[in-house]
């Protein structure tokens, strides 16, 4: 069985799934990614150092069935859709979200060509975030899940997509259209993975999308949600409980 057809049965679809150049393959790619392959940070924990390169996410997300975060997620999905004859571009990233001045360029995302236009993809990120691909147009209202984005331009920091959150529009990420080679993340990841400032070398970050919301793990906490509302939290209380939700929920072991 070729990759294509491994990597297609990991994410829960058909091994036979046509591949079209289409949004509609992208968007059931993107959906199937994010609601299989969790986002988790259990080799930084370990100081298990992460590798970008295909063979090595291959084998970690397809082989031994375990998920990543930003830089291991979008990269692999960026090796499958290059395979597959996809036109992607793989750009860094600023996360605003939460963030008083602007910061170290730490977030990878895709820009995929299709028939239909040229979308951005993006498969690593925890928090709430888009489940399907969204097209890279200014100022277009685009809706998915009850949920609802929007790209803009800034002279600095090129196209930033924002999120309405609570009735107000509030800048997500941004990223320039510099086209990145695979060894340009390497540093960025190293410190994410290494630096005293970096929050992925601190405790368990665990999430992964559904069909309505996202479940999580940070820290002892387990969290399910629906929008942006909590409807489920327990907090483990040992260690064999962490690890049973990990399994459970996630399908990961420590």
């Amino acid at each position: 069985m070729d990759r294509t057809k491994k990597y297609f049965a990991r994410i829960g679809l058909d091994e036979d799934t046509p591949v079209t150049k289409t949004y509609e393959f992208l968007a059931k790619l993107q959906l199937a990614h994010v609601t299989t392959v969790p986002y988790e940070n259990l080799d930084i924990l370990k100081g298990k150092p992460l590798s970008l390169k295909w063979d090595d996410l291959y084998e970690k997300i397809v082989t031994r069935g375990a998920g990543g975060y930003c830089f291991e997620l979008n990269g692999a999905l960026s090796y499958l859709l290059k395979e597959n004859g996809f036109e992607v571009k793989n750009y860094f990233a600023r996360y605003l979200r939460g963030e008083a001045d602007i910061p170290v360029r730490r977030h990878r995302v895709l820009a995929v060509t299709t028939e239909d236009g040229v979308y951005m993809c993006d498969t690593g990120i925890g928090e709430k975030a888009p489940r399907l691909p969204l097209l890279l147009k200014e100022g277009v209202v685009q809706e998915q899940f009850g949920e609802y984005y929007r790209f803009d331009r800034d002279p600095f920091l090129g196209w930033v997509l924002s999120d309405l959150h609570r009735g107000e529009w509030r800048r997500f990420f941004s990223f320039t259209e510099e086209e990145q080679l695979d060894i340009d993340f390497s540093h960025a990841s190293f410190f994410c993975e290494a630096h005293a400032d970096s929050p992925f070398n601190k405790d368990l970050m665990i999430a992964m999308k559904t069909k309505d919301g996202r479940i999580t793990l940070d820290g002892r906490v387990f969290k399910e949600w629906r929008g942006d509302e909590i409807v489920n939290i327990v907090t483990c209380e040992s260690d064999a409980e962490v690890d049973r939700i990990l399994e459970e929920k996630f399908g990961l072991k420590r």
